[in-house]
């Protein structure tokens, strides 16, 4: 009898580690989202200034190290737009927009995929923590019923 409790707790065990493996990915899956939301946010940041930018405005230009130096563009319809891959491109002023337009596009596909799986990780999850639960009863009524016996012994 107590041999087979000893063995619910091994498959208790290994429902827990499958439990916090699935709960790992799932903080995986936020922390790409989180990521990807990040990307997007700057392609917003990048589309607003494109939008307000004229031939012949003033901009502050990032060197690296937190350092900017100003500049002054030459020409609105003169943008270098990266197109993935190591590639860029250059475009005029709706075209840059254009492109960050569809790579915003493509993110949220990725961003929508995400949390696709994310779904599928919690439909595990709440099938394992419910046979966890449903072991822990069995072992509460194998423990009841030994107890009971014991005391009919007596």
């Amino acid at each position: 009898m107590m041999g087979g409790g000893g063995g619910g707790g091994g498959g208790m065990q290994q429902l827990q580690q499958e439990i916090e493996q699935l709960e790992q990915e799932m903080e995986a899956i936020d922390e790409e989202v989180e990521r990807l939301q990040e990307k997007q946010s700057d392609i917003d940041d990048a589309i607003e200034a494109i939008d307000v930018l004229e031939s012949g405005s003033t901009v502050q230009v990032p060197v690296g190290g937190d350092a900017y130096v100003r500049a002054t563009v030459d020409d609105i319809d003169e943008i270098v737009v990266s197109l993935g891959g190591g590639y860029a491109a250059e475009r005029d002023q709706d075209g840059a927009v254009d492109t960050l337009e569809a790579k915003k596009e493509t993110l949220d596909d990725h961003i929508e995929g995400l949390q696709d799986d994310k779904a599928e990780v919690e439909g595990e999850m709440d099938e394992l923590e419910q046979q966890a639960q449903q072991m822990q009863q069995q072992q509460m009524q194998q423990m009841m019923q030994q107890q009971e016996e014991q005391q009919s012994d007596e």
